[in-house]
């Protein structure tokens, strides 16, 4: 074994071409010249004051939840990110695994026919997502397990790198596996 120096950052710091030409150095992460940028498109309206709006970002919630908590907890989040000025969320559901008949002898509720199915494809549209998902014995439900596998072909063609993404989780009781599920 090492000495343990484990993930400490580079004390070289290499300028930019930007800091060449300029001459100057930056304490925040600049970016490069040759890294594609993705700026905010505007939109403009026409009206008396010719108001330039930027184009509303699309951050989908997506979640599974059997009981509702995980459905409610979502609906917050969408709430909180709706709040922010530009930015639309959009709630999505991955599909039920489990046949119709175990679930009503789960006495699981029915689902809100307001919140659609997502399909794996659809996610190259959002902006950002969040995801939702119980624990289930300190893992995720199979269920978001099952939508999760069916992205290969989009991690294949990368179609989702850039895309910031987050998660939130839920149990039944207090410590009981959210840390090991994130």
């Amino acid at each position: 074994m090492g000495k343990g120096s484990g993930c400490v950052p580079s004390k070289k710091k290499h300028p930019t071409s930007a800091e060449d030409a300029a001459g100057t150095s930056s304490t925040t992460a600049p970016i490069a010249a040759d890294e594609e940028t993705h700026a905010t498109p505007t939109v403009t309206e026409s009206s008396e004051n010719a108001q330039s709006v930027a184009a509303t970002l699309k951050v989908f919630i997506v979640f599974y939840s059997m009981y509702g908590h995980v459905e409610k907890l979502a609906k917050r989040m969408k709430k909180g990110v709706e709040g922010v000025e530009g930015v639309e969320a959009v709630l999505y559901r991955v599909p039920e695994t489990l046949p119709d008949e175990v679930l009503e002898h789960m006495k699981a509720p029915p689902k809100a026919p307001e919140v659609p199915e997502i399909k794996a494809e659809e996610l190259a549209v959002a902006d950002a997502i969040l995801f939702g998902f119980p624990t289930r014995y300190g893992c995720m439900a199979a269920q978001m397990k099952a939508f999760f596998d069916s992205t290969g072909q989009l991690w294949k063609e990368q179609t989702l790198v850039g895309k910031p993404a987050g998660f939130f989780v839920s149990t039944g009781t207090q410590g009981g596996g959210q840390e090991t599920t994130a």
